[in-house]
């Protein structure tokens, strides 16, 4: 493992998702210590996009942005809002030069799968829809996200390619949750991996799904056919379950002749970019950023 990561494990809290408003609360004041980036080049906004049920989004514009991308923060569905995601999301925009649309999806057990996909799509669709009045091209838009986030993203453009939804430019893939099944070899061998271990995965997917058994809706790597997708850029973490889900995923995006980067980073771990210190860390989010803004550029 990264030394400079190694150092910061003691000071983690827990790896546990059996109590959501207590894990909420923890992870909210972890976002709260992370420090504040430089906005001054861009504008903040909060709004809300209409639907069945009115989803809250933050949108972030810099100067002269082009495109955009609708932005999933993790925390395994079950944590994270528009607070959380704001260091992460902020600094996304500034790297990218893209408009991020921060998406606050209803959040499970009280809300369970398809409730955060729906707030997502329906976000989508008012960006394609406000595409003039977010002054952005209507065929520069991403989806992108982290962790659970990533899952949601994978999910959605599997969704709009089936219901000939708004076109999507590039899907951004970060560490993302693809598969409940827990069977390839990084899901059954790192069981106690920092941050993220293999009982909290279990939880996180219980909460999300409930009793429902899951779509590639909910979990994409159980997808069929994945032709006819946009481009993805996939980052995956060394030490961390979901990694050959992730590299499995890339895989059959190719083979499905969808273009994919993937970009393993060694010595890291499942969220371990939120070690800002680290000198990998920085390559990491500022990777994130160059290949969105080589995407909204092509």
């Amino acid at each position: 493992m990264d030394p400079e990561l190694e150092a910061f494990i003691p000071l983690f809290p827990p790896a546990d998702l059996t109590d959501p408003v207590a894990n909420r609360k923890s992870l909210a004041e972890l976002a709260a210590g992370v420090p504040a980036p430089d906005t001054v080049d861009m504008t903040i906004e909060d709004c809300t996009v209409p639907a069945d049920v009115d989803v809250r989004v933050r949108i972030y514009r810099p100067h002269h942005a082009q495109g955009a991308i609708v932005w999933l923060h993790g925390g395994g569905w079950v944590m994270g809002d528009l607070d959380t995601e704001h260091p992460w999301a902020s600094r996304l925009a500034d790297a990218s030069g893209a408009v991020v649309i921060s998406v606050a999806y209803r959040l499970a057990p009280e809300h369970r799968f398809p409730a955060a996909l729906d707030d997502t799509y329906a976000v989508l669709t008012w960006t394609a829809e406000h595409a003039a009045d977010l002054e952005i091209d209507p065929e520069r838009i991403a989806v992108g996200g982290h962790s659970s986030g990533g899952g949601l993203a994978a999910a959605v453009v599997l969704r709009a390619r089936d219901q000939q939804g708004p076109p999507i430019r590039f899907q951004l893939l970060n560490q993302p949750s693809l598969d409940d099944r827990q069977e390839t070899w990084s899901a059954r061998h790192f069981t106690d991996t920092p941050w993220l271990t293999r009982d909290k995965l279990a939880t996180a997917w219980r909460h999300y799904l409930g009793s429902a058994p899951a779509t590639p809706y909910a979990a994409p790597a159980r997808a069929v056919d994945l032709s006819g997708l946009p481009p993805a850029y996939i980052g995956t973490a060394e030490f961390d379950p979901n990694r050959d889900e992730n590299i499995g995923y890339a895989q059959r995006l190719l083979q499905a002749g969808v273009s994919v980067e993937l970009h393993q980073w060694p010595g890291t771990f499942h969220g371990s970019q939120a070690i800002l210190s680290a000198e990998v860390s920085q390559r990491q989010i500022a990777e994130l950023g160059a290949a969105l803004r080589r995407a909204m550029a092509a």
